[in-house]
């Protein structure tokens, strides 16, 4: 799997498959969320009502992924996950780990080629940026999938600098 770094927004990415940093009840919300539920049109939340209507009740656990269609969005389909809040405390590495490696285990289920992540619960779940890209790389080098392309799509230049460091210390 050849991983690239970028700059943008997530939600033009030309890819088979995007990443939604999903908030467990998979209803849309803020950050990411928000971002391609507004552009993917009205098609996302009514799969993902579905979802919550049958296997997910309860809504989305954090590390799981599960795929629904992309809409109006250039991608063929949304991979949502929830991430782990961070916490000086308690070790959640493993489950942002998860993140990453179930979006491409579902990737893989559907056949796509290329995926592009955002940088998982960096946001308001205020994961510091440089171990979440340090966590997120280490999860796509290490996965088995047979995804030709993972893209790491982040929102601002000062977020790629720390990404492309990250990356070279590695």
């Amino acid at each position: 799997m050849r991983i690239e770094l970028a700059v943008g927004d997530i939600t033009t990415e030309q890819v088979d498959a995007i990443v939604n940093a999903a908030n467990s009840s998979l209803l849309g919300g803020g950050g990411v969320d928000g971002a391609i539920h507004r552009k993917g049109g009205p098609a996302i939340l009514e799969e993902c009502r579905a979802l919550r209507a049958s296997r997910y009740g309860r809504g989305l656990p954090v590390g799981q992924a599960v795929a629904t269609t992309a809409g109006r969005l250039p991608a063929r389909w949304v991979i949502h996950t929830v991430g782990p809040v961070f916490s000086a405390d308690v070790d959640r590495a493993p489950l942002l780990h998860s993140c990453y490696t179930a979006c491409l285990t579902v990737a893989d289920g559907l056949g796509a080629q290329s995926i592009a992540f955002p940088l998982i619960s960096s946001g308001v779940y205020r994961w510091p940026k440089e171990d979440a890209v340090v966590q997120a790389l280490t999860a796509l080098e290490a996965s088995p999938a047979t995804v030709e392309v993972a893209r790491l799509v982040l929102f601002d230049e000062p977020t790629y600098r720390v990404a492309e460091r990250a990356w070279r210390s590695k």
